[in-house]
């Protein structure tokens, strides 16, 4: 049986916004063992009106494995759920991806303090990394709000992305698998040719800065 300490690592970050944001932590397996690791989400210091959420899966899930939202995620501590439908295996080698969703209360600025633990049981943890953030007034929100409009929908040729509230913005667009199939920055609006795209469901991610993602679905049809 191999025997595991806890090590402490700490990642130290300002609030990009004052939106929700993303923050990615990749989890090796180096144990020269295959484990079915839970996550445990302790709140050491929190300021009151933070919300939080979790998206736990293998490296090679293009979903990103299963996500837990702030509501499923209010006991502290909290631990990723142990039924076969959300349980991975991960091998020797291989590494899973955890991402942590933070989201700032639009008033309360501070220091948020979380501790993310690696588990096989949810109760003797492995491995640990603690999350800090300082979320500040000086976070400008964005001026406008931002509307997304992309027609015709389903699509044969092409669709017409157009954009208001935001001068500019980089996107994918992503299949049904995951795959990214194209990137490029919009400036109010762009279109795109879709008449080589094959039939099927696609997402169009736009990166907007000082706010949220923005994701929208799109259906070619020829």
């Amino acid at each position: 049986m191999v025997k595991q300490k806890i090590i402490w690592t700490t990642y130290t970050m300002v609030a990009p916004s004052y939106q929700s944001f993303d923050v990615p932590f990749v989890v090796n397996n180096n144990t020269g063992q295959t484990h079915r690791w839970r996550i445990t989400r302790l709140k050491i210091d929190v300021p009151t009106g933070w919300r939080d959420g979790l998206c736990w899966g293998h490296a090679t899930d293009p979903f990103g494995g299963t996500c837990y939202s702030s509501n499923q995620m209010a006991s502290n501590p909290w631990t990723s759920g142990a039924t076969q439908s959300v349980l991975f295996d991960i091998n020797d080698g291989e590494h899973g991806k955890m991402k942590a969703t933070i989201d700032p209360d639009d008033w309360t600025t501070g220091t948020a303090h979380y501790r993310y633990y690696i588990s096989d049981n949810g109760v003797n943890y492995s491995d640990s990394v603690d999350l800090v953030i300082e979320f500040t007034a000086n976070v400008a929100p964005i001026k406008d709000p931002v509307s997304v409009s992309i027609v015709p929908n389903p699509a044969t040729d092409y669709i017409q992305i157009t954009m208001n509230g935001v001068d500019n913005a980089s996107f994918k667009m992503v299949d049904a698998l995951g795959s990214t199939i194209l990137k490029e920055t919009i400036f109010s609006s762009k279109k795109i040719n879709t008449s080589d795209y094959k039939n099927g469901l696609y997402f169009i991610v736009f990166d907007i800065p000082g706010a949220k993602p923005i994701t929208r679905k799109v259906i070619i049809k020829h």
